[in-house]
């Protein structure tokens, strides 16, 4: 009985401790352009802010998934770029930056340059936004809302895996 208890007490923060090691190789913007030199890859930039519920949703159930983290890791270089941050990022020749950004505001704050430049769908900036980029840097798409493991399989796929050359999502997703 006492080695049940332990197990049924023990067993649980095994799993929450591999969740937590083995989870997506986040990246920053320096360290990508370094790593693409040597192997280009397909780039995923998860663009979230602080105070942004379906973020943290998705980067607690989505982004913990097993599946997910190991096809991010092997097909994408990952970088997670908070929207309304305060740090100078230099991407494409171009160093962006929030102007706007106030240190004693809590909560929302002024949204980063490079939000701007990567980020909006028809004009409008959402959260989360995953930006999907090609080897050289290219914006494929940007893709807002928050989505399921089971949801962002295709996604993934669509642009790891180059599908969008030939197809578009509509023709992808459409049913055989």
């Amino acid at each position: 009985m006492k080695k049940l208890l332990f197990l049924l007490l023990f067993f649980p923060s095994l799993i929450y401790a591999q969740n937590k090691t083995g989870g997506i190789n986040w990246i920053s913007w320096d360290e990508v352009e370094a790593k693409m030199e040597k192997e280009p890859r397909k780039v995923m930039v998860d663009v979230y802010t602080d105070w942004c519920g379906p973020c943290k949703m998705m980067n607690n159930t989505t982004f913990s998934d097993p599946q997910v983290v190991q096809y991010i890791n092997e097909n994408y270089y990952a970088i997670k770029f908070n929207a309304e941050g305060s740090g100078e990022v230099t991407f494409r020749g171009t160093t962006y930056k929030n102007e706007t950004y106030d240190a004693n505001k809590a909560g929302r704050n002024g949204t980063h340059d490079l939000t701007r430049a990567i980020a909006p769908v028809n004009g409008r900036i959402a959260y989360p936004t995953i930006v999907y980029m090609d080897e050289d840097f290219g914006i494929l798409s940007p893709v807002q809302g928050f989505y399921k493991p089971e949801q962002i399989m295709p996604i993934l796929t669509f642009f790891a895996e180059n599908v969008y050359k030939d197809k578009t999502w509509e023709e992808y997703t459409k049913a055989p």
